[in-house]
């Protein structure tokens, strides 16, 4: 029998990230002005491209919500059930979802965010399950596939994998402009799993006395690693907190600062202006920490840090830090910058600094 998959696109998830506005909740507009280019309906044809051959019958939305994505990918085999609106809606995810449920699907595919798997849940609860083509800023539900890659093996095998629940988060953006992370969990989604193809849902770290003893080791060890005139790049955390405050430094708690013989030069960059930094700044050092138990080192709230300016940086210069009880809640590490071939130069596994001078080395998980 032939997998039915409902597909929805939202066309503006992701568009906040580049431009460092930290979600597009609220904020198309602006992060249209400040120059953000859609990237869902480019990594769901990153998707969908993968499947073309396969048998499927894939259900949609009209227009920028999936038909033309679809289209646009060869696909024949496609029935359009709801009309978006423009510009599309919340309410246009819920009720293309209901459709999609009503139609009988076996699978909804969507791209977009945690604000989209709510929405998705709201209309179809456990009944059908759900998938996430990793296309919004902060993705911290555990019903996302790990890239588009692995999102069409998952799609590919609908129906014979096995379901598993799902928590589905959603961040206040309002509180994470302000540098506070605040997740709740909203409900309990299905979704299809194979072990690393499907991310684990965000860890709220709570601190113990042994984490933060831990995080200020780390601190210790790379304020002596960062104390030359060499430019590095923060990137968001409390584990990087803790290497500012060991240098008497400013940073943001979630975003990426850049600095230039030893002072702050760049705070709360976005893409544009890490850019520029990095053309006035050879050899720059990027320091980042892995999301706790997901693993994404650069993907998941990190979209100011482009292919563009990862390439820059390389991967020789990328410092990962984390403390051992992070990376014991950490199955595995991952790369999603959104762009597949930057991904596969990484090598098969990376160092993790989780120590004064200690370290031990992560596979990197590579979708097939």
């Amino acid at each position: 029998m032939t997998p039915v998959i409902g597909l929805l696109i939202n066309p503006i998830a992701g568009m906040g990230g580049t431009v460092g506005l930290k979600g597009t909740d609220g904020l198309a507009g602006e992060a249209l002005a400040r120059g953000a280019t859609p990237k869902s309906a480019i990594r769901t044809k990153e998707t969908l491209s993968l499947l073309k051959n396969d048998s499927l019958t894939f259900l949609t939305a009209s227009g920028a919500m999936g038909e033309d994505a679809v289209r646009e990918c060869g696909i024949t085999a496609i029935s359009v059930l709801h009309e978006s609106g423009e510009p599309t809606t919340a309410e246009d995810s819920i009720r293309a979802a209901a459709a999609f449920k009503e139609a009988g699907a076996d699978l909804i595919v969507f791209a977009g965010g945690d604000g989209t798997a709510r929405d998705i849940l709201s209309a179809v609860g456990t009944t059908v399950p759900i998938l996430g083509i990793p296309a919004g800023v902060k993705m911290y539900s555990a019903v996302f596939a790990t890239d588009p890659i692995a999102a069409a093996a998952l799609i590919r095998e609908a129906g014979s994998l096995p379901i598993r629940d799902a928590e589905v988060l959603d961040v206040d953006e309002e509180a994470y402009r302000d540098g506070r992370l605040s997740t709740r969990l909203y409900g309990i989604a299905t979704t299809p799993y194979r072990a690393g193809y499907v991310q684990h849902a965000k860890e709220t770290v709570f601190r113990t006395g042994t984490e933060e003893e831990d995080r200020q080791e780390i601190a210790n060890f790379m304020a002596g690693v960062l104390s030359s005139p060499r430019p590095f790049i923060l990137g968001p955390g409390s584990t990087t907190e803790a290497i500012a405050d060991a240098m008497d430094l400013e940073c943001t708690l979630l975003g990426f600062d850049a600095y230039a013989d030893g002072t702050l030069a760049i705070r709360d960059g976005d893409a544009q202006s890490l850019l520029g930094f990095l053309r006035d700044h050879q050899d720059t050092r990027l320091i980042i920490s892995p999301i706790g138990s997901q693993g994404f080192i650069i993907g998941r709230g990190t979209q100011v840090i482009t292919p563009e300016i990862l390439r820059s940086i390389g991967d020789t210069n990328t410092i990962v830090v984390a403390t051992p009880g992070k990376l014991r809640a950490t199955p595995e590490l991952h790369i999603d910058s959104g762009d597949q071939h930057l991904d596969r130069s990484f090598p098969d596994s990376i160092r993790v600094i989780c120590g004064f001078g200690l370290a031990e080395r992560r596979k990197l998980h590579r979708s097939l």
